[in-house]
């Protein structure tokens, strides 16, 4: 699916086109790609214009919701097929997205780009191909790209995450010119798609499962065994495991997933907030 160009809008952004209007000012200036690039809209006492298109005012607006134009109106970044999915707006800029409420990326503290550009960084992705195995809003394979990967294998189970990619100015455009034909997603389960991958012919591999209630199979031995069998001898990966409380949850899930690794051939180690391992 093509990329999005229109402006998304916040609830903020669009009392501050409308408190332009109100001033008798003639334009407004800002970000309306939250923050990727600056513009200029055009106020007209009933509609405004943005990159040479026309749109009305929207009506109200809600917080920790984003909008873009889908030909009639400003509608909510958001999908209901079963759990509710939706891309929220963060103070950093690039979003975060949720499932049913639940955040899957931080934003507490930074940037969902900063945090996972600190994690690509422990695979050294340089001149590598890399596996992405749960490509999400496709910021770990954004910063493999920015890093230099000569190419990215990313896979995404979920149909609406796909479609959120497309409205996200910070998720990366497999079609576009800077991704330089080096990004190939693939809209696919990686626990089943993973029996296409051949042998060895991964550098580095970035593994963001969802949680293990969501996911236990991606946590399994036998997908491990998989990631091991694709990956070359001294390749490196990095596995988010997020870091659930032991004393609540009675389990330490970033030790039991090094010692599956280990099982599976990997050197394993805890980092950040998962492990990172070595192919033996």
């Amino acid at each position: 699916m093509p990329h999005y160009t229109g402006p998304l809008l916040t609830r903020d952004a669009a009392a501050a086109l409308l408190a332009a209007r109100d001033r008798g000012q003639g334009t407004w200036s800002g970000s309306l790609d939250l923050g990727r690039s600056q513009g200029e809209a055009r106020l007209g006492a009933d509609r405004w214009q943005w990159r040479d298109i026309d749109y009305p005012y929207p009506g109200k607006l809600k917080d920790r919701t984003l909008y873009w134009w889908d030909g009639e109106d400003f509608a909510p970044v958001s999908r209901y097929r079963g759990s509710l999915i939706k891309l929220v707006p963060t103070a950093w800029g690039a979003p975060t997205f949720e499932i049913d409420g639940i955040k899957m990326l931080p934003t507490s503290k930074e940037s969902p780009l900063d945090d996972a550009r600190r994690k690509v960084a422990l695979v050294e992705p340089r001149g590598k191909t890399v596996l992405d195995t749960c490509g999400g809003l496709g910021y770990f394979a954004a910063c493999g790209l920015d890093a230099g990967a000569a190419r990215i294998v990313s896979f995404e189970k979920n149909e609406d995450v796909l479609w959120l990619r497309t409205l996200n100015p910070w998720s990366p455009d497999p079609e576009a010119a800077d991704a330089g034909g080096r990004l190939q997603l693939t809209h696919a389960d990686v626990s089943q798609a993973i029996a296409q991958v051949p042998d060895a012919s991964m550098d580095a591999l970035l593994h963001d499962p969802p949680r293990f209630g969501i996911a236990g199979e991606l946590y399994s031995q036998v997908f491990y065994d998989q990631l091991a069998r694709v990956l070359r001898r001294g390749g490196t990966l990095f596995h988010y495991t997020g870091n659930p409380n032991k004393l609540t949850s009675g389990r330490d899930v970033p030790g039991e997933v090094a010692k599956r690794l280990e099982k599976a051939g990997f050197k394993a180690q805890r980092a950040l907030d998962g492990v990172t391992g070595v192919r033996r």
